[in-house]
């Protein structure tokens, strides 16, 4: 395509998205290899992508940036998008990435620096497997995870900054400033991706599980992990049923969804150990009458990747279901992952699910997975987009980096698994009970934001944030934020709560430690537990 119409294309597409939060429009916008001239202002719903084996396979002389003046710098909902297998040539030395959730900065290589705010306030975000030659800084960003990286130095704290594998990370500071550094990922996948081969085909790049990884995948040169030609996809369209789709899978096909919303009227099946289901341009997944949206059988190796699933109207007692209930396999040498995967409840119109994901099998990789209660929107309100829990972990050695769980009416996140590891998480409570009273754990003031099951006896969390903001009736109180087992095989690594604003009261941290965060005190920090 000519340099020219390439401009037309990103342009147009921006024009469409730039504000276009709840809307129906997806798009992928992926590059060849080759180098372009191109300023890629990326929008809702849009995914900017290379389709090279390696991210230097694709150059962007000028910007592949995220910003905020659809909302006047506020880049606190500039979520749905990503940047992902691309080497950019930044103008003026450097790009922005303003963004919150689920806004995943992907198998990037930027030749310059990188600005994660746009001047005013932002609230976490994504960085994995990407090289950043230059200075990253956070600017106002609340809270942000890097794994499996590398940079030039980073600028810049606020409430938890949480490096995985990451070269040249600074050294855990937790809270002053607020910065938990893990040397490596202990069992780590990247995602599939799309690429196209030396003679123009099209394939899907199946990154290899890694152990004790540091840096990335690709900048040594070779990287692990093998291609699945895209004859062994069904493609996906929006109007594909539910039917047609599970017949393919039911075939052996691994699937590929197209940009779109699918609305499906029965649970798509995904048994075959191995497959691939992966989405472009944040392809959506709408469940009707009631019934789940996928579930996955307690077997080796499925990956799930780039998905959004958005409740449906009539009440889902689950999204997501990934092996069934009683689920016995182990999976350690060829674990179930999922990337990308985000969840909302609400917001784009009327949507009710009692459990966003349920994760029954052992050994389950969670790679950014972001899970919404929607606060804002169509279709918001306590008694109208009702939803109990975002997570919650059956399976053992279960392992999550960058899990963002959010305004659920009961516990966020409810850990039963013995072995789970979560690098990073954050949370906002429940911003609307309309009071204390409809807002009660038994006798105990609201529900923890992340709850270890009471019969765990092994379990590691690093970086964990939870805020509260009652909006409706600020005289309501949490009575603590994380709620474990008191036992040494339990443990947390630099926790924080946060009153934003001043609206609202956490009581403790963890159990009865730590505290308060209220109009008096709005950050509280606990460096360990127990």
């Amino acid at each position: 395509m000519p340099a020219s119409r390439i401009q037309d294309e990103l342009d147009s597409v921006f024009a469409c998205q730039e504000s276009n939060q709840f809307g129906g429009e997806r798009f992928a916008l992926l590059f060849k290899p080759g180098a372009y001239d191109a300023d890629a202002n990326v929008g809702f719903y849009t995914q900017v992508a290379g389709l090279g084996l390696s991210p230097d396979d694709v150059t962007i002389n000028g910007a592949v940036h995220a910003e905020a003046g659809w909302f006047d710098g506020n880049a606190t909902q500039n979520f749905w998008r990503s940047a992902e297998n691309l080497s950019v040539n930044p103008v003026g030395g450097t790009d922005r990435w303003a963004v919150s959730q689920a806004a995943p900065y992907r198998r990037m290589h930027l030749r310059g620096s990188l600005q994660l705010d746009d001047g005013g306030w932002s609230s976490g975000g994504y960085l994995a497997d990407s090289v950043v030659d230059g200075q990253i800084r956070s600017g106002s960003q609340q809270q942000w995870i890097s794994r499996n990286a590398r940079w030039g130095s980073w600028q810049g704290s606020n409430w938890n900054m949480v490096f995985v594998g990451a070269e040249n990370a600074p050294a855990t500071s937790f809270p002053n400033p607020p910065f938990t550094t893990v040397d490596k990922a202990p069992v780590v996948r990247e995602k599939p991706f799309l690429h196209v081969d030396d003679t123009g085909a099209y394939q899907v790049f199946v990154p290899a599980l890694r152990h004790d990884a540091r840096g990335t995948t690709w900048s040594g040169g070779t990287q692990p992990g093998s291609s699945l030609p895209i004859g062994e996809f069904f493609i996906a369209k929006p109007g594909d049923s539910a039917s047609t789709i599970n017949a393919a899978l039911a075939t052996g096909k691994h699937l590929l969804f197209t940009p779109g919303v699918y609305h499906l009227g029965q649970a798509l099946e995904v048994d075959r150990p191995d497959t691939v289901v992966l989405g472009l341009g944040l392809a959506t997944l709408v469940p009707g009458n009631g019934v789940a949206a996928m579930r996955v059988a307690d077997v080796d190796g499925v990956k799930v990747a780039g998905l959004l699933f958005d409740a449906g109207p009539v009440n889902s007692p689950v999204l997501l279901e990934v092996g069934p209930a009683g689920s016995a396999g182990s999976h350690a040498a060829n674990p179930v992952s999922l990337h990308d995967v985000f969840f909302r409840v609400g917001g784009a119109g009327v949507g009710r699910a009692t459990t966003s994901l349920v994760i029954n099998s052992s050994d389950v990789l969670g790679d950014h997975l972001w899970i919404w209660r929607a606060d804002h929107g169509d279709g918001v309100g306590w008694d109208i987009n009702t939803a109990d829990t975002g997570l919650v972990v059956n399976g053992d050695d279960v392992t999550a980096y960058g899990l963002f769980v959010e305004h659920y009416q009961k516990y966020q996140t409810i850990w039963n698994g013995n072995g789970g590891r979560t690098y990073f998480y954050q949370n906002e409570l429940p911003y609307d009970p309309p009071d204390q009273a409809a807002w009660m754990n038994g006798g105990t003031k609201g529900y923890a934001a992340y709850k270890v099951g009471d019969g765990v006896t092994s379990h590691e969390a690093w970086g964990l944030g939870s805020y509260c903001f009652f909006n409706v009736d600020p005289a309501v109180v949490a009575e603590r934020s994380f709620e474990a087992p008191e036992t040494a095989g339990v443990r947390f690594h630099s926790v924080v709560t946060v009153s934003l604003g001043g609206t609202g009261t956490i009581n403790h941290v963890v159990n009865d430690r730590g505290g308060p965060s209220d109009p008096a005190t709005n950050v509280a920090n606990l460096s360990g537990f127990p």
